[in-house]
């Protein structure tokens, strides 16, 4: 099938896209910076998601995964209107099986700076606005929502051995995710699943139990 995800350069983006490669599908990513993956079913378009003047003319697309997303840095406008206009332009047509986008447990609990929050939160009410819309197509549409992941973009704590074990004491299953783990759920939901649909599901280790956000000051 063919699969376009957004934020494919690093993380959970390139984790995802590296999976459907492995699995034979063919790959569109877009990102604001330079390919991280060389593959001959692989496509990658440099291109800041915010930007919907310019946002590359692709084929049909199979499946569409809105991965791309930021942390204090113009939250909404890259972590909800920008997943908008992707899905907009290219998830809600005929050919679409399934959308996924990327939320954050942080969406249910509110428990992380006020704008990622106010984001996230929205991407869970507008997935179950594309579930009604795409579901005539015979498509499904969800939001994979993590807590804790082991990327770059959490490493001021991840190495922080003080709030480290903090936040392990506030994690029942005393982990985080790896972005392989994040990977696995995002195949399972677009490819696997057909029913499911309008869901948001929360992968979090336990974490959102205890509602108590820890961070570096």
């Amino acid at each position: 099938m063919n699969v376009l995800i957004t934020g494919t350069t690093q993380g959970i983006g390139k984790a995802i896209a590296e999976l459907f490669l492995q699995e034979h599908h063919t790959v569109v990513g877009i990102d604001r910076q330079e390919a991280s993956i060389i593959h001959e079913h692989y496509t990658h378009y440099v291109c800041d998601v915010r930007d919907r003047e310019k946002l590359p003319e692709i084929g049909d697309v199979h499946i569409l995964i809105n991965n791309a997303g930021t942390q204090n840095e113009d939250d909404i406008a890259i972590n909800l209107q920008a997943l908008m206009y992707i899905t907009e332009k290219y998830g809600v047509q005929p050919a679409i099986k399934s959308i996924l986008n990327i939320g954050s447990a942080s969406g249910h609990t509110g428990a992380e700076f006020p704008e990622y929050c106010a984001s996230k939160g929205g991407v869970l009410a507008y997935t179950k606005n594309v579930a009604m819309r795409v579901a005539p197509f015979g498509a499904t549409c969800n939001s994979l929502d993590p807590g804790g992941v082991l990327t770059e973009l959490n490493a001021c704590v991840i190495n922080d051995p003080e709030l480290w074990k903090q936040i392990m004491d506030e994690t029942p299953l005393k982990k985080w995710a790896t972005p392989q783990e994040i990977a696995q759920w995002a195949y399972f939901l677009t490819v696997t699943n057909t029913f499911c649909t309008g869901q948001n599901i929360l992968v979090d280790g336990g974490e959102s139990i205890n509602y108590k956000f820890i961070w570096k000051d």
